[in-house]
């Protein structure tokens, strides 16, 4: 019914003369990737909108001064509209003193661990993302990309509950709405992610989500108005020219297989993923600086909202029920999803681990060379060729990012 009632509103958008038989074919006036998209925003609409007008409200009346102090609908708006900012948190007890306390705590054993972790995490799972998005299950294709964003997200948000619950965090003062910003953000990158893969390899992937640096720069003058150092333009200039060589020169033997790896839909999407991301990071910056919560706290509400987002989603879309038959029918492809999920969990704890113990400079380096490897991967595991341009246009995007790592390191030793 949803679907039927989507694919009128967009014919009504339509300009121009549509033959009768095909009134109502909207697959003929649209790519698949956009109905898709369509769909998942209007269903995210349906919380979103709601839940905004509600959030306005409560702070324009002040309800909260009209309900009785520690009920139970006085501490949840509280803590879901308002937050927790009149309680005085010790600063050294958040992620920050941790950081700096845990930095010089880093030795050989800690960093074998993360440079470890880091890469099986994140090199398995993107070969079981390109694995599922691009190959058959006894004959048949997956094709949700946002089932897949709901069961990572599913197994995130249980994990870094647990955690939480064990380990003692500062106290929380962030309102929880907030997290739904960085959320949405989020599980639409997440999306374009998966869903780029039906249009570009992984390598183009790969290398289109290096350049993010660009949109991360851009993104940053918008939400934060920051200022940059040259040094980020010019790496981020150079980033742009090897990605431009690579895509130019990325190498095809067929028709058919240029219209898969390259096509103009695969590379919109992928420009979605970098607006998206970049928007991300920018938006928990901004949390972190302000409310100085943990990283696993900011985990735990944006996992909260994309598992909310999704779920509710596939629910009115029908195909929550549907894909989770499709997976108990073929073990394989169950078994390769829920891999996926936890290695991207396991990914996310080991990102906090590593930054906590050495800092974001061992952090990045550490995963340029995890982009490196994942490429090498996957034309390795799914026969991706790459002309000897290509590789030059890929050495040129990890030269960038490698003397970005440098010129940051620099800059913060000389201040």
């Amino acid at each position: 019914m949803l679907k039927w009632v989507l694919n009128l509103a967009l014919l009504g958008l339509v300009l121009g003369d549509v033959r009768p038989e095909e009134a109502f074919d909207t697959h003929k006036l649209f790519p698949e990737w956009f109905l898709s998209l369509i769909q998942n925003l209007f269903t995210y609409s349906l919380i979103i909108i709601p839940g905004g007008l509600a959030i306005r409200w409560i702070k324009q009346t002040n309800y909260i001064e009209k309900i009785n102090p520690g009920g139970f609908l006085y501490k949840t708006i509280l803590t879901c509209v308002h937050g927790k900012q009149d309680i005085e948190d010790d600063i050294e007890k958040g992620e920050n003193g941790q950081s700096q306390q845990n930095k010089s705590k880093g030795g050989p054993q800690k960093l074998l661990i993360c440079v470890v972790g880091l890469q099986a995490s994140y090199l398995m799972w993107g070969y079981l993302q390109e694995k599922i998005m691009t190959t058959e299950y006894d004959g048949i294709k997956f094709t949700d990309s946002q089932f897949l964003v709901f069961m990572n997200r599913l197994l995130a948000l249980v994990m870094v509950f647990t955690y939480i619950n064990v380990f003692k965090q500062p106290t929380h003062k962030t309102p929880l709405y907030k997290y739904s910003y960085s959320s949405f953000s989020n599980i639409m990158s997440s999306w374009c992610q998966y869903e780029a893969l039906k249009y570009v390899s992984f390598p183009t992937q790969v290398i289109c989500k290096a350049s993010k640096t660009l949109a991360v720069i851009l993104m940053g003058k918008v939400v934060s108005r920051k200022k940059f150092p040259l040094y980020e333009y010019v790496c981020a200039g150079l980033i742009f020219i090897g990605v431009s060589v690579f895509l130019l020169w990325n190498p095809q033997e067929t028709e058919k297989n240029y219209t898969k790896e390259t096509t103009f839909s695969g590379l919109v999407i992928l420009i979605g993923y970098v607006v998206f991301d970049s928007f991300t990071s920018n938006w928990q910056g901004e949390l972190y600086s302000t409310y100085k919560m943990s990283s696993y706290q900011c985990m735990l509400g944006t996992n909260i909202f994309s598992s909310l987002f999704t779920g509710t989603s596939l629910l009115l879309e029908g195909m929550l029920f549907s894909n989770l038959f499709i997976c108990l029918q073929h073990v394989t492809l169950a078994w390769d999803v829920i891999s996926m999920s936890f290695f991207s969990m396991t990914g996310q704890f080991f990102i906090f681990y590593c930054i906590e113990n050495f800092g974001p400079v061992v952090f990045t380096i550490i995963m340029a060379c995890r982009q490196v490897l994942s490429i090498i991967v996957s034309c390795m595991m799914f026969g991706h060729p790459l002309s000897a341009q290509s590789f030059i246009g890929a050495v040129i995007v990890f030269i960038a990012l490698f003397l970005r790592i440098y010129a940051k390191q620099r800059s913060s030793t000389a201040k």
